[in-house]
């Protein structure tokens, strides 16, 4: 079974967490929501959830893939975790799959993992990006890179990590089970 560690912190965009985390799950993927903090964490909206662990606890566990939700300030308080810089930096190092939605990109550049990589994010700080290839696509794939525009691209990006992560057909399978594509 793939596992994929989901970091989130006060301030996480809910749509893009909640999004991820569903599609992944309804592919069969364990996915493990890690909080930065302990007790409930409240999201841009006011939305609040439990993560399954605490990121020091599983921080060195092995994933298949690693994936940023976007929202602010969640955004901001991932990209000053110098743990979560770490992390990154050591799965960029080993070639281990990296998604980011939305402002979570900015991590990425903060970890200093960007340079030449094609990539996108929300428009809004596109110009953040001057030492990568910026795509306008909605959804980027880039050697171990995944990144994604917004909360809009959310279906689309959840469904690009499951194409890769477990294959076209239980993409295709899960998009036409909740109707993504018509």
């Amino acid at each position: 079974m793939k596992k994929v560690l989901v970091p989130v912190t006060d301030g996480f965009e809910e749509i893009e967490t909640v999004t991820i985390v569903d599609i992944l799950r309804r592919a069969g993927v364990s996915v493990t929501l890690a909080g930065l903090q302990a007790g409930p964490l409240k999201g841009s909206r006011g939305v609040q959830i439990l993560a399954d662990a605490f990121i020091d606890e599983v921080k060195d566990d092995e994933f298949d893939l690693l994936v940023l939700p976007g929202g602010q300030p969640g955004v901001d308080n991932l990209r000053k975790d110098p743990r979560i810089l770490e992390i990154l930096r050591n799965r960029d190092r080993n070639k281990q799959m990296i998604g980011a939605i939305c402002a979570a990109p900015l991590a990425l550049r903060d970890a200093g993992i960007t340079q030449g990589r094609r990539l996108t994010s929300h428009p809004s700080i596109e110009k953040e990006f001057s030492e990568s290839r910026y795509s306008l696509d909605r959804v980027i794939v880039d050697g171990n890179f995944v990144t994604s525009r917004a909360a809009g691209t959310s279906i689309e990006f959840a469904l690009k990590l499951v194409e890769i992560l477990v294959g076209p057909e239980k993409a295709c399978e899960i998009a036409k089970a909740v109707l993504a594509f018509e």
